[in-house]
């Protein structure tokens, strides 16, 4: 390269990169609608993950029998429990299996079967100490224990006794068998 080359490339105005108009039109279209398009998803997310965000109440324990009145025989009890979800409120309708143990504590078990969830039969009716469904002849012991058929033990409510009458609480997994 020679020197005249050389003075003219040294001396050449540095080009500046200027944004056009159709570019800052573009961005400038783009970051309006990106966000108006955040302030309508926003809310939509915030709807799905609010429940999540939620902190979880503990489960509510319900009257169902005086403690006098519970046996070493099993026996069936029905109770309703209110429950809320979102807006709508409900009170269903539940069943336990409740009973003294052989250490004489009172517990009370799930009548929903593990094996595809039908309602087990009536204890000692059909087979002698024993709770059957009549679904698919899944079998449960007083504790509940799994006898045949059905993958896992049958759930028991938590139970407390207050002032004579005992309460029911959530379900949790059987603790009574191994």
């Amino acid at each position: 390269m020679d020197q005249n080359q050389q003075q003219d490339t040294a001396h050449r105005p540095v080009k500046r990169k200027e944004m056009t108009r159709r570019q800052f039109l573009s961005y400038t279209l783009g970051g309006a609608g990106a966000f108006m398009a955040g302030g309508a998803i926003l809310p939509m997310i915030r709807f799905a993950v609010d429940p999540l965000l939620q902190p979880k109440q503990q489960g509510n324990f319900v009257k169902v029998i005086e403690e006098s009145k519970v046996t070493n025989e099993p026996q069936q009890v029905d109770f309703k429990v209110h429950q809320v979800d979102g807006w709508y409120e409900s009170d269903p309708k539940l069943q336990a299996w409740i009973t003294k143990g052989d250490d004489g504590t009172i517990f009370a078990l799930s009548p929903i079967c593990k094996h595809l969830g039908c309602t087990i039969g009536k204890y000692g009716k059909e087979i002698p100490n024993q709770y059957l469904c009549p679904c698919h002849g899944a079998r449960y012991d007083k504790n509940g224990k799994t006898l045949a058929v059905a993958p896992r033990s049958l759930d028991e409510y938590e139970v407390k006794t207050d002032n004579g009458w005992v309460y029911l609480g959530p379900l949790k997994p059987n603790s009574r068998v191994k």
